[in-house]
């Protein structure tokens, strides 16, 4: 068995697109209870209360949502080196990027898909003011009892042309553990493929695009304790007029309790919780099959048609824009 690369740490920020900056500020902030940590021109740096770095959620006023970068994290400034290497042997490295808010010099890139991402190491710890700092020593933040109050980013979904092509980048040149598969077709179509770099289920995943476009987000995910806090966050949404696509309901593959909904700006996000936690080095990869993944819901009700077809920048928008006419506002 080759040994697995083990240079990225973890998930360490998600850079969110989107035309309605304030609208999706209420959001994040009032609904889902994160702090803004920091503003910068036409971005605003965000944290939920278990973060331990100053920011990990970045959102970017543009003219339409989707995403914006992927960071990783990488172990050491040795490891970091040696994936900017990798990297830029594979053709798909761009540029060094500027410190910004929170974090040193990124190497850029994209993924075959065209994704952006970068990989850095120099990180800025949280350091509470007086009225935030919690009693408990190990916790940043104190819980301010306010909306949802996620505790930490957890993973994101992206959609790609060719997931097979998508995967093997992540494990051969970011050194990502496969977890878990989507196989139809007798193992011919790979149709999903949930990896990460550090025991958490998956931090990435990587579906089919049934549009046929490119660097689309399907979703960000943002960790809650326990189902209780799923359901808690069920009820705020719907108290605030927030869409609920699906849930709350749980996953057959990688067991997550779940809700979706759209933040203003249109970008999908998901409320989780539960999973399961991956520390065997030789974990065997657990494959679905048409019959077995059924809907993806182990139980609760189907997920709806525009979670597999719906994603940002939209693919129908993108025509509507070139031919002038009216999109469907999902939030």
């Amino acid at each position: 068995m080759t040994e697995r690369i083990q240079d990225i740490a973890h998930l360490g920020r998600i850079e969110l697109f989107t035309p309605k900056i304030d609208r999706t500020r209420w959001f994040f902030e009032t609904l889902l209870g994160m702090e803004v940590a920091h503003a910068d021109g036409k971005s605003l740096y965000l944290r939920g209360y278990g973060d331990y770095a100053a920011a990990t959620v970045k959102l970017t006023e543009s003219a339409r949502p989707g995403i914006g970068a992927v960071s990783w994290r990488t172990a050491s400034p040795e490891a970091l080196a040696r994936r900017v290497s990798a990297i830029k042997a594979a053709g798909l490295g761009e540029r060094w990027r500027e410190p910004e808010f929170g974090r040193g010099a990124a190497f850029r890139f994209r993924d075959p898909d065209g994704h952006g991402m970068d990989v850095y190491y120099e990180e800025q710890k949280y350091a509470a003011p007086a009225e935030l700092r919690s009693t408990l020593k190990n916790l940043p933040i104190k819980y301010t009892a306010r909306g949802v109050n996620v505790r930490r980013l957890d993973h994101l979904a992206l959609l790609a042309r060719d997931v097979g092509l998508n995967r093997e980048f992540a494990q051969k040149i970011l050194g990502f553990a496969l977890r878990e598969q989507v196989l139809f077709d007798h193992g011919k179509t790979e149709l999903g493929s949930w990896l990460s770099p550090s025991p958490v289920h998956h931090q990435v995943a990587y579906v089919a695009d049934v549009k046929g476009g490119h660097g689309r987000l399907h979703h960000i995910s943002l960790w809650v304790d326990n189902r209780e806090d799923v359901l808690r966050a069920a009820d705020i949404l719907a108290e605030n007029g927030v869409f609920i696509e699906a849930g709350p309901s749980k996953h057959n593959n990688s067991q997550g309790f779940y809700l979706y909904s759209y933040e203003p700006g249109g970008n999908r996000v998901e409320v989780y919780s539960g999973s399961y936690l991956v520390f065997a080095p030789d974990w065997e990869v657990v494959t679905w099959n048409e019959e077995e993944r059924g809907t993806g819901v182990y139980w609760g009700s189907p997920l709806p048609e525009s979670f597999i077809t719906y994603a940002t920048p939209d693919v129908v928008e993108e025509m509507a824009l070139a031919r002038k006419i009216p999109v469907f506002d999902p939030v």
